[in-house]
């Protein structure tokens, strides 16, 4: 009852944010109340939500102020240069855009942080998709399976957990699935080339000076877009009637009339398009410190290593790098409030999803159904799979990381998994390595704090992200799974 049950609640989880009955953070918390109460456990949902919340206090600590450090860096003008030279080498051109940001987020997941990685990448490459009104969720989809691909860095977590899991070391598990995570990363840049291409036909291509290069084509079908109350639909009312060309150039992006009017609408929910949302590449806002640059690079690459090498807890390197980057480039107390003001809806927004996935999590956790839904799927794998259990790991570990955090599934699921796989002569580092296959379409979990990062940054409805990714990340996922089997990893 408990496995049907934990499926239940998920599935209409799932279901709710998809269709949009509920806000996320609603969903989060109601349904796994209800589904509590259900289960005849409702007199103990105050120690499964404090459960919950204590175990993700820090991740929320961390966020909180790693929004408020990255934002400041943000405003002084420390990602300019990133973004001047992906500009570049994009040249307003959509297929290189999406290209790019498969590249900048592969890059700058090196640091296997995957909140870190999100914010630079949202900062430098959601004016540019702004302005040319390309979907948005294009970029979060991109972004987020570039990343799973690189969470496999046996600094990044799931390695980590994998080789403590299963006591073996985390070295041997990485190294020989380098070829097929490099495969992964080829198929996320190939994906993002093709859809691109889709966003070129969708919404043309400008030059650097504004001139139209070429008009869009018509096209019957768009990627759904939201963000805010905006939501793309379809047609021609999902392109704007004139998009104003980077550096603030005009150059004609398709459509007209009523569906013009309503682009910037109707494309990504951008309001009126104005240069308020691209304050980003404004070479004249008064935020700029340009002074300041080398100490903001220096002290953000000091706060990066010192949390690769794990000097301390990386809730207290970000409030630490916060105090230091608002002290220093706004040493005024009004300029500082103003600073912290500016980044308090993402704040709010992240934190609050987080605690609110603390709810779910502590429920799923707390009434056992996870364990029951763990055990479940592992008794149906059918006694003729034995010797297959690589492949069978590298499947199961694709649901199993999107439903469940990657503890539960590492510490509770994988030791079954290779204890099962041994007793079939399957090696414990096979079922290792198979087991983090499934990372690009975890980085989208719901259970995953840094998305809500992701979608919050670049205005994008989770629901809508999560309808677009969730087959590109799986086909990414299997392409991995494919590649260490042909390779004779798995």
């Amino acid at each position: 009852m408990l496995t049907i049950l934990g499926f239940a609640m998920i599935a209409t989880f799932l279901v709710l944010i998809m269709m949009k009955k509920m806000s996320p953070i609603a969903a989060l918390v109601l349904i796994p109340a209800l589904f509590c109460v259900i289960v005849g456990k409702g007199a103990h949902l105050g120690d499964y939500v404090i459960d919950g919340v204590s175990s993700l206090a820090p991740t929320a600590a961390m966020l909180m102020f790693a929004i408020v450090y990255f934002g400041v860096m943000i405003d002084v003008g420390l990602f300019d240069p990133i973004v001047r030279a992906i500009l570049k080498f994009c040249k307003a051109d959509p297929m290189r855009i999406v290209v790019g940001t498969a590249l900048l987020a592969a890059i700058v997941s090196l640091d296997g942080d995957g909140s870190t990685t999100f914010m630079i990448t949202v900062s430098a490459m959601y004016p540019l998709y702004k302005r040319l009104k390309m979907s948005l969720v294009v970029m979060t989809g991109v972004a987020a399976m570039a990343n799973g691909v690189m969470n496999t860095l046996p600094w990044g977590g799931p390695t980590a957990r994998a080789a403590t899991a299963l006591k073996v070391d985390a070295t041997d598990i990485f190294v020989p699935m380098i070829p097929a995570l490099a495969v992964g990363l080829v198929a996320v840049v190939v994906l993002a080339y093709v859809l691109g291409l889709r966003e070129r036909r969708r919404v043309g291509t400008l030059s650097l000076d504004g001139a139209p290069v070429r008009e869009p084509e018509p096209e019957s079908e768009t990627v759904l877009v939201g963000a805010g109350a905006g939501v793309a639909s379809g047609g021609s009312g999902a392109r704007a009637g004139a998009g104003v060309g980077i550096g603030g150039a005009r150059g004609v992006v398709g459509g007209s009339g009523e569906a013009g009017d309503r682009g910037a609408e109707s494309g990504d929910g951008s309001g009126d398009g104005s240069d308020d949302d691209f304050k980003g590449l404004d070479p004249n806002r008064p935020t700029l410190r340009p002074k300041l640059y080398w100490f903001n690079a220096l002290l953000t690459v000091a706060l990066l290593t010192a949390m690769i090498m794990e000097l301390l807890p990386i809730p207290v390197l970000f409030l630490i790098g916060a105090a230091l980057a608002l002290t220093v480039n706004f040493p005024h107390i009004p300029d500082q409030k103003a600073r912290i003001a500016a980044h308090a809806d993402n704040v709010l927004n992240v934190s609050g999803m987080v605690f609110a996935a603390a709810v779910f999590t502590g429920v799923l956790t707390g009434t056992g159904m996870v364990d029951h839904m763990a055990n479940w799927l592992v008794d149906t794998i059918p006694d003729g799979m034995g010797p297959q259990m690589g492949l069978v790991t590298g499947l199961l570990s694709l649901p199993l990381t999107y439903f469940m955090s990657n503890d539960g599934f590492y510490f509770g699921v994988l030791p079954v998994l290779a204890e099962a796989g041994q007793a079939h002569g399957v090696s414990t580092l096979e079922i290792a390595r198979a087991s983090i296959v499934g990372q690009p379409l975890h980085m989208s979990s719901p259970l995953v704090p840094a998305v809500y990062v992701l979608v919050g940054m670049a205005k994008v409805e989770f629901g809508d992200h999560t309808r677009f990714v969730v087959k590109w990340a799986v086909l990414t996922s299997l392409v991995i799974l494919a590649a260490g089997i042909l390779f004779g990893i798995i």
